[in-house]
């Protein structure tokens, strides 16, 4: 699990930078990285950057913490997800660095990036969206490496801390939703319900529909506040008015979760649960369901021009092969295109600062035009060695060849992305309608399981 939060710099980067890249926190700096810049150069680099855009705004870095669970990752892996956080996120375009700090009670990451990038020369826009994007890939990291996710609770509101103590099952409040959520399972109506969670030790306030206060309210053994039924605090399916919905629609609810899928929906296993047993009314309705989403996958089979499983199991294996393809060509590019964008960076930046270091060398009075230089012949010492660790003769390289190349790959990625996205968004298709087929001949009985092409009546029964 890793928690994430960012903020702006508008000023000292140097000062941020330092501070994150200190060695009593990162295990004597050996928990430190960097791209397209370094600890000692990076304000310099970031100013350069900076220097190309119209600065709209004043935030020149952006500073994003990566804290994970105590005692879920080790150090080096922490930091090796920070790495992969920051590649995905910023893609190369963007000079950053990243320090893991081991500290305090919780590993965490931070990463500082320049808020200019070095490819179109754009500010980087923080908003909810970019956000939600971090925490996205953020999460998506955790799972590859096994680690815990924080889950989306649908609602506003429900803070990190709080997060944490449901994990610890220490949060009162996620104890009185598990005793509702039990207490609704038990009750046959909504007066039960009240009885069984005054039986669990709840005091029970505003609980009526007339004459009462609008929210109902739960206070637990052992607490000295209630807390109040409401979409804020508890959750939507908390309030006494859908405690009483859910409580009616117990039958209903699970039939439309079992059914509540994309498209097509899902086969209803009615051996799974004893209530299907128990209720031959919707035994009967769960069947007809399925009959029915059966029929449809078929005829959805048909609009694709297939006319059987075989065939559903040949287009699956040559759209699997499409995609793999395509999908490894989306990968190369983007290898090569980190690559080309650094070396965009360092050959504008050795372009650019070459006149500098040119008048360096010719000045009788090299130290003060060092002085007065100093940053931009940094930069042009740092962007010649970068060059020539690419395997790059500096003064040969074009920026505008490197950009022109640049963007070629960039058009040729997107294409391949656009084409794996779209052979995915059919396979979902079809593997669905093949589980939803192969569901029901495994649920249905064997004589319903003929199925004809040409008749609507057939179509029926199956």
């Amino acid at each position: 699990m890793a928690y994430t939060k960012i903020h702006a710099i508008t000023s000292t980067v140097n000062k941020a930078v330092d501070y994150i890249c200190a060695p009593d926190k990162t295990d004597g700096s050996i928990l430190i990285s960097s791209c397209g810049c370094s600890p000692q150069t990076a304000s310099f680099d970031f100013e350069f950057a900076l220097s190309k855009t119209s600065r709209a705004d004043k935030n020149k870095a952006y500073h994003l913490i990566q804290s994970f669970f105590p005692g879920e990752v080790s150090y080096e892996e922490a930091h090796q997800i920070g790495n992969e956080l920051a590649e995905k996120l910023l893609q190369n375009k963007y000079s950053y660095i990243v320090s893991t700090h081991i500290d305090k009670g919780h590993i965490h990451n931070h990463i500082i990036f320049c808020a200019a990038d070095n490819i179109d020369h754009k500010k980087y826009h923080d908003c909810k969206q970019t956000y939600y994007n971090i925490r996205k890939l953020s999460d998506s990291l955790c799972r590859e490496h096994n680690l815990s996710v924080i889950p989306d609770s649908g609602r506003k509101g429900k803070s990190y801390k709080e997060w944490m103590e449901n994990q610890n099952n220490n949060s009162w409040k996620h104890q009185v939703k598990a005793d509702i959520n039990d207490s609704i399972k038990k009750a046959s109506t909504y007066e039960k319900f009240l009885e069984i969670m005054a039986s669990k030790g709840y005091d029970i306030e505003n609980s009526g529909f007339h004459n009462s206060g609008k929210y109902i309210k739960f206070r637990p053994q052992g607490q000295k506040y209630f807390v109040r039924g409401r979409e804020k605090t508890l959750g939507k399916d908390y309030t006494k008015e859908r405690i009483r919905e859910r409580i009616e629609n117990k039958g209903q609810e699970l039939a439309n979760k079992m059914l509540h899928s994309r498209g097509i929906h899902n086969i209803i296993d009615t051996s799974a649960d004893e209530k299907y047993a128990n209720n031959a009314a919707l035994q009967k309705w769960a069947d007809k369901q399925n009959l029915k989403l059966a029929a449809q996958a078929y005829v959805s089979m048909e609009q694709l021009g297939l006319h059987s499983m075989e065939e559903l199991e040949t287009r699956l294996a040559t759209l699997s092969e499409q995609s793999s393809t395509a999908k490894t060509k989306t990968v190369s590019l983007e290898k090569k295109l980190r690559r080309h964008a650094l070396i965009l960076k360092y050959a504008e930046q050795y372009a650019e600062n070459r006149p500098f270091h040119t008048r360096y060398t010719k000045a009788q009075n090299k130290e003060s035009v060092f002085r007065k230089y100093e940053s931009k012949l940094i930069l042009y010492d740092g962007a010649k060695n970068e060059l020539k660790r690419f395997g790059l003769e500096p003064s040969k390289v074009n920026p505008d060849e490197v950009r022109k190349d640049y963007q070629e790959m960039e058009n040729q990625r997107k294409i391949f992305l656009a084409k794996y996205k779209a052979i995915e968004k059919s396979l979902k298709e079809l593997r669905h309608l093949k589980d939803v087929i192969s569901q029901y001949m495994d649920s249905a009985p064997v004589e319903t399981h003929r199925i004809s092409k040409t008749s609507d009546k057939n179509r029926e029964t199956l």
